[in-house]
């Protein structure tokens, strides 16, 4: 009788997990063999390897086609190898493809994803119309102030480690600077996360983007087995709690209401204030196929979950982008000089202060800085979600509501065909007579199209201030410990994590 249910059993869990696996097949599109239950994904499940990492692998895998098809488990999905057709999905094909796709399970269940970067639909158009104002140059500016004392601080702590001939960890270094920003011009605190190795702020922003195995688990769980898995939750319950509990303390010391702080816990404060927010649905239509109506209010959980990604997607990106831009930095030192001598020289003219006009002309800086995000971006892919049947341009492949596109970015960035000699750092690659010969959609680190990061122009902004606060008083080499090829960390998610951190020596500009 044992031996009858376990063979039940497991026929059962074969064919639950090959249910889908004939999908690629039955369209003519190429693609790996898929493993009963894990599909093309198993090194993931395994925590051998990240999205990112496979996305390249299969990118790699089918250099002729302009698309491959991929098995995330049972669901069906297409990486994108041609920068025509990825630009045909994100933006021509908008309508069909608004849905970012990363958190398929039901954002009921997990409150601080209802933000504006994991929402789909609906509401993520009425949060996205609102958002926007925040990040006008008008606000931008008026940010700078904030910059500039984050940045003092970081020089001040880089001076101390050096004077001590200290080793520093650039990752760290960056992360800390960019919390401090984000506390103050986010949430109006100051975390002084630089000079307190402790910081409470410090240690959420932290634990937000902790690689470890529960989380790991859990997304592998919730992938192979959404309904059974669907209650758990990535982000785990005492984040979560502390991340209202901090954003319901702020807005109790403010009254609930908007103070003229002018940061992003008062932007959302003035959005309530307004009341509905209202806009055409991209989910609901009358029958003459004009959309209807979607609104929502701002209650106390959904700004939590815009204050959360504000906070979690402000000081990440930006600190893997400038550490990792000041490792390669340290291994290319022609052209740390051409950057501290861009910096220098825009300095000069602005009586050796930082400020918003200074860092908007380092053009060389910048350029470095892009290069960075080419060699390693900080989210190493892009995703979207099928909502309705969509016929390829080009081909008689027809895909469904449900399959996943998925545009394998840190394999496109470091294509030859795209970018001569990729592994080359060399930042003259986005100087406006070279940006004007490429395609437009092979160099994407914070997207393209609707869904792009709206928050692009402060990232820049923090990242460049940051690197000109350091490189304008530092030069920074390999440290014994430094590894020259990085190992990026296999169970990480959506920003790319390196595994021993990125240890560099900081010596002071004589």
């Amino acid at each position: 009788m044992f031996l009858v249910i376990l063979i039940i059993f497991f026929v059962t869990l074969y064919l639950y997990g090959t249910r889908n696996h004939k999908y690629w097949e039955e369209r003519g599109v190429k693609h790996e063999k898929p493993i009963p239950l894990f599909g093309n994904d198993a090194k993931r499940f395994l925590l051998q390897k990240s999205i990112t990492q496979i996305a390249a692998d299969t990118y790699w895998k089918f250099p002729n086609e302009p698309f491959v098809g991929f098995y995330r488990g049972n669901v069906a999905e297409l990486v994108i190898r041609d920068p025509d057709l990825i630009k045909q999905f994100i933006v021509t094909d908008f309508i069909h493809f608004h849905p970012r796709g990363l958190n398929p399970y039901g954002l009921e269940v997990e409150p601080l994803l209802r933000n504006l970067f994991f929402a789909d639909g609906d509401l993520w158009r009425l949060l996205r119309q609102r958002m926007t104002p925040a990040f006008t140059s008008g606000k931008l500016r008026a940010m700078f102030p904030l910059i500039v004392e984050r940045a003092e601080k970081l020089q001040s702590r880089t001076m101390d480690a050096a004077a001590k001939g200290q080793v520093i960890d650039a990752r760290d270094l960056m992360a800390r600077y960019t919390t401090d920003f984000i506390g103050a011009c986010g949430f109006g605190l100051d975390a002084d996360s630089l000079n307190d190795d402790d910081s409470a702020f410090r240690q959420l922003g932290a634990r937000i983007f902790e690689s470890n195995y529960t989380r790991a688990i859990t997304s592998v769980l919730k992938a192979l087995f959404p309904a059974v898995f669907k209650p758990l939750k990535f982000l785990g319950q005492e984040l979560e709690d502390d991340i209202l509990a901090l954003v319901n303390t702020i807005q109790k010391q403010r009254g609930h209401k908007p103070c003229g702080r002018n940061d992003f816990i008062d932007l959302l404060m003035e959005i309530r204030e307004k009341g509905k927010i209202v806009v055409d649905s991209l989910e609901r239509f009358k029958p003459d196929g004009t959309p209807e109506l979607a609104e929502i209010e701002l209650d106390d959980v959904l700004l939590a979950a815009q204050a959360f990604i504000f906070f979690a997607a402000g000081f990440e990106t930006s600190s893997s982008a400038t550490s990792f831009t000041l490792h390669q930095l340290a291994y290319h030192p022609d052209v740390q000089t051409k950057v501290q001598e861009d910096i220098d020289r825009v300095l000069d003219k602005y009586g050796n202060k930082l400020s918003y006009d200074a860092i908007k002309e380092m053009t060389y800086l910048e350029w470095t800085l892009m290069e960075g995000m080419r060699m390693f971006p900080s989210s190493g892919f892009l995703m979207r979600r099928c909502v309705r049947k969509y016929t390829i341009p080009n081909t008689d492949i027809t895909i469904d509501d449900g399959v996943r596109i998925v545009v394998p970015l840190q394999a496109i960035h470091n294509d030859p065909q795209y970018f001569k000699n990729p592994t080359e750092f060399r930042p003259e690659r986005f100087s406006p007579e070279e940006s004007a010969q490429r395609h437009r959609f092979v160099y994407l680190p914070f997207g393209g199209g609707p869904r792009a990061c709206v928050g692009e122009r402060l990232g820049l902004m923090q990242s460049m201030a940051g690197l000109a606060a350091v490189l304008s008083k530092f030069t920074v080499s390999p440290a014994p410990e430094t590894r020259r090829e990085l190992l990026s960390d296999p169970r990480t998610t959506i920003v790319q994590n390196i595994i021993g951190g990125l240890p560099l020596r900081f010596n002071i500009r004589r």
